[in-house]
């Protein structure tokens, strides 16, 4: 599959917007690895190789273990996750697959549980940026493969000086 137009090159303000949401997304004091494995989770869902490829790479590097990335896509029935990284995961998963019944109640009460309302709003804000990113990946084609971990992290901290 071939991409279709670089994205970040032509769309520069637009992907100065999305470079200082990230920013501040990882500003919030959410854990990094959780909005990894959010980031992961969601992208899953939504089928962008991109994303799954450069998430994956970068909680490997960030010391995360193969057994916890493998169990991901069943994370409901895989003892590798603690309870606040569980409600983390249905919450990213109801707040991406907004159906009829919109996010059930009982996923936002768990939530609630393990996250201020601050926290609550940084994570929703952190998997409307994913399903942002997602959504540009795979309307564009991006290749997968070419990530290197952090290389992102190293744009992000460049734009904002």
């Amino acid at each position: 599959m071939e991409p279709r137009i670089d994205f970040m090159s032509a769309g520069q303000g637009a992907m100065k917007a999305m470079l200082e949401l990230g920013n501040h997304i990882h500003k919030t004091g959410l854990d990094n690895k959780l909005i990894d494995f959010v980031n992961l989770k969601v992208s899953q869902i939504n089928g962008c190789a991109y994303c799954i490829d450069m998430h994956w790479k970068d909680l490997r590097a960030a010391g995360e273990t193969e057994q916890r990335l493998y169990g991901l896509d069943a994370w409901r029935e895989s003892p590798y996750y603690d309870d606040k990284e569980r409600a983390a995961l249905a919450w990213a998963e109801a707040v991406t697959q907004l159906g009829e019944g919109r996010v059930p109640d009982e996923v936002f009460e768990e939530t609630k549980h393990h996250f201020s309302d601050r926290e609550l709003a940084d994570l929703t804000l952190a998997v409307v940026a994913i399903n942002g990113w997602n959504r540009l990946n795979i309307a564009f084609r991006t290749t997968p493969g070419t990530y290197q971990p952090g290389m992102f992290q190293k744009r992000q901290i460049a734009k904002a000086s």
